[in-house]
């Protein structure tokens, strides 16, 4: 009998909060599941991470309509994963923008992600009926994007590779508020399956350059505090060093798949087995760093039909 991901067993509903981190700026966090962040200019409104469905979706814009009546001029996607981008038609926004990276997975892999991501987490994409396809960049750009809102400066980063290889940041400088996407989680376990686990802390040590004093991360409470974003940035790090570590080895001593997951989960499990979808995460983390340690610099396309293949030999 096939055993089922851990997240379709996850469905209670979770607690929405919606938290002002400076003039213009907020998070929209729920416990956990994928965050979404706003920003107000004077002119208009941009959204980071749209939720999963058009439905969801309007949550957000309701949370928005409490605070402005300015139009939402800009979608802007941290990366390409359907549970990130798949509602942002909900918002009419006149651009959606991503790194030219992400566009490009987008073509490659979105259909793909798409099914796979909906069999994953079902709860997480609430009416998902209303979704009406792939969501398309219509502003592209490579390394760095600069974007006046009126007086506001907002600079939308391309870091470094990370949690995919399209990875981009918000970043309000003169406000020093991050908007991380998911090269940085809280009290979550990083998902690593479209990953590249060299270069993830490199990248997380240029986003501490910055010295942001405040962080919405992809997963996780708004980090509200120079000592929050340090945390949220160290234990993003911790784990991708921990769990890299672990597979490498096994890897090199020639040991199986299934073996070396069942020894990464046992280090890995006393110090973060309390983090939100650990289990559901740590199946396709262990494999993605299995590949890149062994003969994929990239990572492989993943299916709905891999996925249930790959959770059935390490979870079975």
């Amino acid at each position: 009998m096939e055993k089922k991901f851990a997240s379709q067993a996850d469905l209670a509903e979770k607690k929405i909060s919606f938290v002002q981190l400076g003039a213009g700026a907020y998070a929209y966090t729920a416990e956990g599941d994928p965050n979404t962040g706003i920003v107000i200019g004077d002119d208009g409104v941009m959204v980071i991470d749209t939720q999963a469905t058009p439905v969801m979706a309007q949550d957000v814009i309701r949370r928005i309509r409490e605070v402005t009546d300015k139009p939402i001029k800009y979608v802007t996607m941290s990366h390409y994963h359907a549970v990130r981008v798949l509602g942002a038609s909900a918002y009419r926004p006149e651009h959606v923008i991503a790194s030219h990276d992400t566009y490009e997975l987008i073509v490659e892999r979105g259909e793909a992600d798409m099914k796979s991501e909906i069999e994953r987490f079902p709860r997480l994409f609430q009416s998902v009926e209303s979704i009406p396809g792939l969501t398309w960049p219509t502003l592209v750009f490579k390394h760095e994007l600069t974007v006046w809102m009126g007086k506001l400066e907002v600079k939308i980063l391309q870091v470094g590779r990370g949690h995919t290889r399209g990875d981009t940041i918000v970043w309000l400088p003169k406000e020093k508020i991050l908007f991380s996407g998911d090269l940085v989680e809280y009290g979550a376990t990083p998902y690593t399956g479209d990953a590249y686990l060299r270069f993830w802390p490199k990248t997380l040590d240029r986003l501490r350059e910055l010295g942001a004093q405040k962080l919405v991360p992809g997963r996780g409470d708004a980090l509200v505090t120079p000592e929050q974003v340090e945390a949220g940035l160290k234990g993003t790090q911790d784990f991708i060093t921990q769990m890299f570590e672990s597979v490498r080895a096994g890897a090199a001593a020639g040991k199986p798949l299934k073996d070396i997951y069942k020894e990464t989960y046992a280090v890995l499990k006393p110090k973060y087995g309390h983090w939100v979808i650990f289990d559901h995460c740590l199946p396709f983390d262990v494999s993605r760093a299995y590949d890149e340690a062994t003969q994929y610099p990239d990572p492989r396309v993943w299916t709905a039909q891999r996925d249930k293949e790959l959770w059935a030999a390490l979870e079975g």
